[in-house]
C-alpha cells in the first residue's frame, strides 16, 4: 500500500505592522457658536490663555519705561508731586477737612488710588482693543484678555509706591488698625470700575475714532468728582449719597478708612459696590455685542 506523503504547507504571514502611535488626548473641545447677548465669562478659557494675559502686562510694562531717563522712579515722582500741589492748594490755602488725619497723607491715600492706579488702568484698557489691532485681525484669543491685561498693569505701580504711602503713615503717626487687612478689597472695587468703564470705551473706540480724546476730559471731570483732595463726610448727607453712585467714591473712602482709620458713611461703600456691578454687567453686555465685528471694523 503506497505511503502518502503529506505536504505541509508553509502559509505566508503578513509582516507585523509597526505600532501606530496614538496622539495624546486632548480634552479641550473648540464649539463655534454664536456670540450670545448676555454677559459671559469664560473663566475656564481665560485661565487656559494666563500666560498670554501675563505677556500682555510684561509688554507694557517694558513699552511704558523703554528708553526712559530715571525709569521707575517717574512711579515715585508722579504721586508725590500731586501730593504736595493738593496739599498746598486744598490743604493750606483752602483748609478742607481731612477727618482728622494729617491732610499729606490723607490726599496721598487719593493719589495712590487715583493717580497711580486707577487713572492709567482706565486710559490703558479704554485703548485696548484698537491698540491691539495687529493681534485682534490676524489670530484668536479671548478678547477681554486685553482689557484685563491692561488694568492689571498698574498694580504693579501700585504695589512699588504703596511702601512709600506706608512710610508716610510712620512718619505722622497715623495709627493702624486690624481693619488695614482690608484694603485690597477696595484697590478691587476701583479694578472693578476701571474695567467696566474701560469695556464701554473700547468697544466705542473700535467704531468711533475719536472716543481717545475725549477719555482726557472725562478723567479730569471724575477727578473733581471723586473725593481725592477732599473728604466725602464733609458733604451733606444728599450729596453723600450722590456723590456714592461714583463707585471711586466708595474705593477712596473705604482705602482711607482701612488704612488711616477715616471714619466711613456705610451707605457710601454698598451704592459704589451696587453702582460697580452694574456698570461691569453693562460693559459685559456693550462689549459682547460688539466683539464680533472688532476684527472687521477696527
Amino acid at each position: 500500500m503506497a505511503r502518502l506523503d503529506r505536504v505541509s504547507v508553509l502559509e505566508k504571514t503578513a509582516p507585523e505592522a509597526a505600532p501606530v502611535e496614538t496622539p495624546p488626548r486632548d480634552d479641550r473641545v473648540t464649539t463655534i457658536v454664536p456670540a450670545t447677548r448676555l454677559p459671559k465669562l469664560d473663566l475656564r478659557e481665560l485661565w487656559r490663555y494666563r500666560e498670554l494675559a501675563l505677556t500682555f502686562v510684561w509688554r507694557d510694562l517694558k513699552v511704558r519705561y523703554k528708553q526712559t531717563l530715571i525709569g521707575v522712579a517717574w512711579v515715585l515722582i508722579q504721586p508725590l508731586l500731586a501730593t504736595g500741589i493738593f496739599t498746598l492748594i486744598f490743604g493750606r490755602f483752602a483748609e478742607f477737612p481731612s477727618d482728622d488725619v494729617p491732610y499729606p497723607v490723607f490726599v496721598f491715600a487719593g493719589v495712590l488710588m487715583w493717580t497711580t492706579y486707577f487713572q492709567p488702568a482706565f486710559n490703558s484698557a479704554s485703548g485696548s482693543i484698537a491698540g491691539g489691532k495687529a493681534l485682534v485681525t490676524k489670530v484668536y484669543f479671548p478678547r477681554l484678555l486685553l482689557p484685563l491685561g491692561a488694568i492689571a498693569t498698574p498694580l504693579v505701580d501700585f504695589v512699588i509706591v504703596f511702601p512709600l504711602y506706608v512710610a508716610m503713615i510712620l512718619w505722622f503717626d497715623v495709627i493702624i488698625s486690624v481693619q488695614v487687612l482690608l484694603f485690597p478689597l477696595f484697590v478691587l472695587l476701583a479694578m472693578v470700575t476701571a474695567l467696566a468703564v474701560g469695556l464701554l470705551f473700547t468697544s466705542a473706540g473700535v467704531r468711533y475714532r475719536d472716543v481717545p480724546y475725549a477719555i482726557p476730559f472725562v478723567t479730569q471731570v471724575w477727578l473733581f468728582v471723586s473725593p481725592v483732595f477732599y473728604s466725602v463726610n464733609s458733604l451733606d448727607t444728599p450729596y453723600q449719597w450722590l456723590a456714592a453712585i461714583n463707585p471711586m467714591t466708595g474705593a477712596i473712602s473705604g482705602f482711607r478708612w482701612a488704612t488711616l482709620g477715616a471714619p466711613l458713611p456705610a451707605h457710601v461703600i454698598g451704592i459704589s459696590v451696587v453702582s460697580a456691578a452694574i456698570l461691569l454687567v453693562v460693559g459685559l453686555v456693550v462689549f459682547r455685542n460688539a466683539e464680533p465685528k472688532f476684527a472687521d471694523t477696527i
